[in-house]
């Protein structure tokens, strides 16, 4: 059996106690999860962070530091993902912009609103890096080498 772990990417972005989260259908079900996606071909991991923020956001931001890299293995399906969380900072939002498919909007929730919520996380990872963000240290930038 071929093992082949899928590179993905998160980014944190909070705004005086809140954080931008999208919503989004996956198997049937609304769950919320921070902007994030797979790497592409050809792209930095800086670069899918932005993008993939823009995409299912609507908002452009500047990377600010790394709140972590984390290892998952979905018990839905036994796909192991490497995600690597950036921090933002927002720096303009498109409200015409038409965001990703399967994203149904995005939304700024507090650390309580989305704690209060455990059936509507895409993974355990969307609290557990926030709470990682929180509890810090934040990493620089420059401690991914493209």
């Amino acid at each position: 059996m071929d093992w082949c772990p899928h590179v993905t990417v998160a980014t944190i972005i909070e705004d005086s106690g809140r954080f931008l989260l999208v919503e989004e259908l996956k198997a049937g079900r609304l769950v919320l999860n921070q902007p994030a996606g797979h790497l592409e071909a050809n792209e930095t991991l800086r670069q899918a962070a932005i993008r993939e923020t823009l995409e299912e956001t609507g908002w452009d931001v500047e990377l600010t530091g790394v709140t972590g890299i984390y290892l998952y293995t979905a018990p839905s399906n036994g796909v192991t993902y490497q995600r690597v969380c950036f921090t933002a900072k927002a720096i303009r939002h498109d409200p015409q912009r038409e965001l990703d498919d399967g994203i149904v909007a995005a939304t700024w929730l507090s650390r309580d609103e989305l704690a209060a919520q455990p059936g509507r996380w895409r993974s355990e990872l969307v609290l557990r890096c926030i709470d990682d963000y929180l509890r810090g240290p934040i990493h620089a930038l420059d401690v991914v080498r493209d």
